[in-house]
């Protein structure tokens, strides 16, 4: 795992207190909804121009752009080599690029390695491919269990692995963002490069889920 002695160019919280999931980032939510309101009330902002900044993070800069580039990586080996060994410049070629996405690293999940994405200080997250982070990324019990305790947080998101699979975790910063290439089930050979990527969801990406076939996914 890489070193976490990282140089953000913010000021983190570091209790990792594993007790009420969620309650820091519920008092945030409130206290970010009020800030809200009086600046609305104030005429510093306009909603509808909010609203149109979270719909572009959340579907046209959202978790697909993700799915598209792990799918072309499923079916060009080329692209796959250049995503493993450059992958800003191989995500940025398909048009995924900007703020929070200036350095990225792509790793691969194989049989003998899973990998899991975590920010242990704050929520560093890549945003052209990934959108808004989900909430319980940004909490303090996953960002310190999923260093202590990887396979027990991927038990809790349903994924179970076989005892000698690796389980690396991968500490997202200031610096660099990961992009889990997750593993292409079988029997979906047929399948084009749009239809494998409406297959790819966002937990995969992160690490905390497993790409499902549509047979799985129809029989869940």
């Amino acid at each position: 795992m890489p070193d976490h002695d990282h140089d953000h160019d913010h000021d983190h919280d570091h209790d990792h207190s594993p007790d009420t999931e969620h309650s820091e980032l519920s008092e945030m939510d409130l206290r970010v909804r009020a800030l809200q309101s009086v600046l609305t009330q104030k005429g510093y902002i306009d909603p509808s121009a909010l609203e149109v900044l979270i719909d572009t993070y959340q579907t046209q800069v959202g978790a697909r752009n993700g799915a598209k580039v792990v799918a072309r990586s499923w079916i060009d080996p080329q692209f796959r080599d250049w995503l493993l060994r450059d992958a800003t410049q191989a995500i940025a070629s398909l048009g995924y690029s900007g703020r929070q996405g200036e350095h990225m690293v792509a790793v691969e999940n194989t049989a003998e390695r899973h990998n899991l994405v975590v920010c242990t200080l704050c929520s560093c997250y890549p945003w052209p491919v990934l959108g808004l982070p989900p909430v319980w990324y940004k909490s303090a019990p996953y960002r310190s269990r999923a260093v202590k305790d990887p396979r027990g947080v991927l038990a809790d998101f349903g994924v179970y692995l076989p005892e000698n699979t690796e389980i690396r975790v991968w500490d997202s910063t200031a610096e660099v963002r990961y992009l889990v290439i997750p593993q292409r089930p079988a029997g979906i050979e047929d399948l084009s490069e749009d239809e494998l990527a409406t297959l790819v969801t966002r937990d995969a990406m992160i690490g905390t889920g497993l790409v499902e076939t549509p047979a799985s996914q129809g029989a869940a």
